[in-house]
């Protein structure tokens, strides 16, 4: 036993494990540049003539000294380890809203694979470490990146691809403009109804009284937009943009429909999801007790005239059903042909709503469409945000980079995602398109959850721990 001991910690034998580590990583990053990184292993390991670990140069002589260095050589060891597992391996994430509810629940903690699909090399290498696109405590007012150093998109393999009803993490594709003071709303959506309806609210006396004299100023509502939030408006890079988290419910080349709230690809039922919520007006004779609502899990709901406004899965439909005080369960449907203004493409030739959506085909890379003032509204974002395009409409005429054109060939693929609580979730229906250089990693499993209107420790869900995350 002691021979083995004395072989494992042999500097030659740790050279050995930690080169052919290194060399199925550069393989894996395939940029044989960082093949350079085995002089800097062998010397950590044989010759030791480059201090590294520089912090340890110094010598301390006191007890106190001692305890201190410890502790930071164990932090720089486990920032670095930390970040190397985030970038390349997993990131936790935590469900901040009910747009999953019943699959997901506010207060999950998950761990997002990045081997699944692969993950993406670094675009914004220089950031502090362990927050996303705004620095602790800042109220999402200061950004934690430098976009001194910029990269483009590349993804390592992975070894899956992403599949219908895959649950994902993904950046939210209108994140690429944020107002920082409403970063909980769409820029693009606050824009359309300002522009259209002169709707901002909700403002402060203050906020509305510049606001008028703004207005009184500016020669359209679009200027006077820009002018009322010109210091508040910033540009995210792409990895830096908002994470989501939606069921992927079709995939590049599928086509897609929603009827009735239900989806459709390539004119098939979606698969069976029981956690999938709708919403539902219920008449009741009597109210319903507290305790009621918490053992058949439902979360969310509210009061209107002769009852209640449910979002239910059809499990928990059958279980009012059978109750006495419960009259009628009526589910909420928008109108077929209605036009919702929210819904992509917020353009008037698409009378689309949440509940009636389509027929629409989910671009593909290298699938051409024919282009067309009919159909330029579903793809122009694509073209000139995703594909960087410039693309303009002369007397009824499309030119893309300056040249007239009739059609269009796809750089990339494209999903749509939607949440499994289909009545409260702010999903493809309403900003349309992901792209796959857009596309974090796949949710693998919950190591925590807690309920966020309990006192801790009542609040554990104890249930919900490490359980694996499957597509239903």
């Amino acid at each position: 036993m002691a021979k083995i001991l004395e072989f494992i910690k042999n500097k030659w034998f740790i050279f050995g494990v930690s080169a052919v580590c290194w060399l199925l990583f550069v393989i894996w990053l395939g940029n044989f540049w960082w093949l350079l990184g085995l002089g800097v292993i062998f010397d950590m390991c044989v010759t030791k003539k480059v201090p590294w670990a520089f912090w340890k140069i110094y010598k301390p002589r006191t007890a106190f000294g001692v305890w201190l260095m410890g502790w930071v050589d164990a932090i720089i060891f486990a920032v670095i380890a930390a970040s190397f597992i985030r970038i390349f391996f997993f990131e936790a994430y935590t469900i901040p809203t009910s747009s999953m509810e019943g699959t997901m629940l506010v207060g999950d903690y998950l761990f997002v694979s990045k081997c699944n699909y692969g993950p993406r090399k670094p675009m914004t290498p220089l950031s502090f470490p362990f927050v996303h696109h705004s620095m602790p405590f800042s109220n999402g007012m200061k950004k934690s990146y430098s976009e001194i150093w910029k990269r483009p998109y590349e993804r390592m393999a992975g070894f899956d691809k992403l599949k219908n009803d895959d649950i994902v993490v993904f950046n939210f594709p209108e994140g690429d403009t944020v107002i920082l003071t409403r970063q909980n709303q769409s820029y693009y959506q606050v824009k359309r109804d300002f522009i259209e309806d002169s709707t901002l609210y909700p403002l402060s006396q203050r906020d509305y009284n510049r606001l008028n004299t703004i207005m009184a100023q500016s020669s359209s509502m679009k200027d006077c937009f820009d002018e009322y939030f010109k210091d508040s408006i910033v540009v995210r890079p792409l990895d830096k943009r908002e994470n989501y988290i939606k069921r992927c419910v079709a995939v590049a080349g599928d086509t897609l429909e929603v009827i009735g709230g239900h989806v459709f690809v390539n004119g098939k039922p979606q698969k069976n999801i029981p956690q999938i919520q709708f919403r539902y007006d219920v008449e009741v004779s009597a109210p319903l007790k507290p305790a009621f609502f918490e053992k058949l899990n439902i979360r969310e709901f509210g009061y209107i005239d002769k009852g209640y406004v449910m979002l239910l899965n059809d499990s928990q439909v059958e279980d009012l059903k059978k109750l006495r005080s419960v009259q009628n369960i009526r589910k909420y449907e928008m109108p077929k042909g209605v036009r919702y203004k929210e819904c992509f493409p917020q353009d008037i030739r698409y009378n689309w709503n949440k509940d009636y959506f389509g027929p629409l085909v989910i671009p593909q890379k290298d699938m051409t469409v024919t282009l067309s003032l009919n159909n330029l509204p579903l793809y122009k974002r694509i073209i000139e945000l995703y594909e960087a395009n410039t693309l303009e409409v002369k007397d009824d005429v499309i030119y893309i980079n300056g040249q007239v054109a009739d059609s269009y060939t796809f750089k990339q693929n494209y999903y749509w995602m939607m949440g499994d609580n289909r009545d409260n979730s702010q999903d493809s229906r309403f900003w349309g398109f992901v792209p796959e250089d857009h596309i974090v990693g796949k949710a693998v499993v919950i190591w925590f959850s807690s309920e966020q209107n309990k006192p801790f420790p009542s609040s554990i869900r104890w249930s919900r721990i490490f359980n694996m995350i499957h597509k239903n």
